[in-house]
């Protein structure tokens, strides 16, 4: 099986003056495109040392496989989190989920604060997350290092927020908080609603 680029359901402008098109463009054609490529060298390399019976190598490959295939999932999910001002980004969400966040959280900006903070004081690289855990029917906001996808935790990613210095750097700075605060702006509740109401079948 081969991975491949997802399309970008905007244009690399479309996210202004949140995201740059300098941002996006780098952002998807060097980064993801970099996890994507490396995942699936990564796996063909792993499937060659299986047909060989080399568990040492397999085993060798499992990071990167779990670095890239992390980073690819992560990619996917975040561009589809995300909307243009005006065609849906920024616009609360309703409906069910709404409700499920008002109910555990109070009051949907509470939600926004929480969440907010997590990705702010992530050390280093990571992302921060909204987590539904089925069995429990709970959500949970917390963090991933790296490109560690929230599957590892046991959620099924909602909503997503990259907090790697290449995700705002160009534009932003140093300063995260600002980037944090600005991308409420753009967020497509609407996608995350869909994969609520999916994780809960």
């Amino acid at each position: 099986m081969t991975y491949h680029l997802p399309e970008l359901p905007y244009d690399f402008n479309a996210l202004e003056p949140v995201i740059s098109a300098a941002i996006m463009e780098l952002h998807y054609t060097k980064h993801h495109k970099g996890y994507v490529d490396n995942l699936n060298a990564a796996v063909e390399k792993y499937h060659a040392a299986e047909a060989k019976g080399d568990v040492a190598e397999m085993i060798a490959l499992s990071q990167a496989i779990k670095f890239n295939g992390g980073g690819h999932v992560n990619h996917s999910i975040f561009w589809t989190n995300l909307a243009p001002i005006g065609m849906g980004g920024g616009e609360h969400p309703k409906g069910e989920l709404a409700h499920a966040i008002q109910k555990k959280y109070s009051t949907i900006q509470h939600f926004i604060d929480k969440m907010s903070a997590a990705a702010v004081g992530i050390q280093g690289s990571g992302w921060a997350w909204f987590g539904y855990h089925p069995e429990a029917d709970c959500f949970k906001v917390t963090t991933c290092a790296n490109q560690d996808p929230l599957s590892t935790q046991g959620l099924v990613p909602l909503l997503g927020i990259d907090v790697w210095e290449h995700a705002y750097y160009l534009q932003y700075k140093n300063v995260r908080a600002e980037y944090v605060k600005n991308i409420w702006k753009i967020v497509n509740w609407k996608n995350v609603e869909e994969r609520y109401l999916r994780a809960k079948k």
